[in-house]
């Protein structure tokens, strides 16, 4: 007797725990779609495409076939900014190359809290990218893409200091 007693007890707790059941104290009912009478269900949203060159090739083993940035962002990402007076400088940041095989002109650095538009300049020599955000302090190094070296003149096995820029 005990035993069932417990179970039946264990049984209800176990439910009252279970989220989105009526037990629930502050449960909401599901939105009801007024036109059709149906429960609204979420959907997540797409993300904007922020890259346009598409993926190196599954065999590509040099860097001018991880290179899939064409000719033409190339020479829209070296174009002098719109806008210098409305850049940010954020600083400079230790960068090495990052992901050859995460196609675009991108800089992952700690400098950033969110994806942005910055631009990236190295001995003379600058660049539009995409600023992305990663862990670290401000202090911690940084990401550049394959594209985005070749595109300032830094070389692809040194670790070379960039100065970033926001906006623009």
């Amino acid at each position: 007797m005990r035993i069932a007693m417990m179970a039946g007890v264990m049984a209800a707790m176990s439910l009252g725990a279970c989220s989105g059941t009526p037990f629930e104290r502050n449960a909401q009912p599901a939105p009801v779609d007024p036109v059709q009478g149906e429960v609204e269900q979420s959907r997540p949203e797409a993300r904007p495409a922020t890259v346009s060159a598409p993926k190196p090739p599954a065999g590509a083993r040099t860097a001018a076939q991880f290179d899939t940035v064409s000719a033409e962002e190339k020479a829209a990402a070296k174009a002098a900014p719109a806008d210098p007076a409305g850049e940010q400088a954020l600083g400079s940041t230790v960068a090495s190359l990052g992901d050859p095989s995460k196609p675009g002109l991108w800089l992952e650095t700690p400098l950033v809290k969110s994806v942005q538009s910055g631009r990236v300049a190295y001995n003379g020599q600058s660049a539009k990218v995409e600023l992305r955000p990663i862990d670290g302090p401000a202090s911690a190094g940084s990401r550049m893409s394959l594209s985005a070296m070749q595109l300032v003149g830094a070389p692809l096995t040194d670790l070379p200091t960039v100065e970033v820029f926001a906006g623009g």
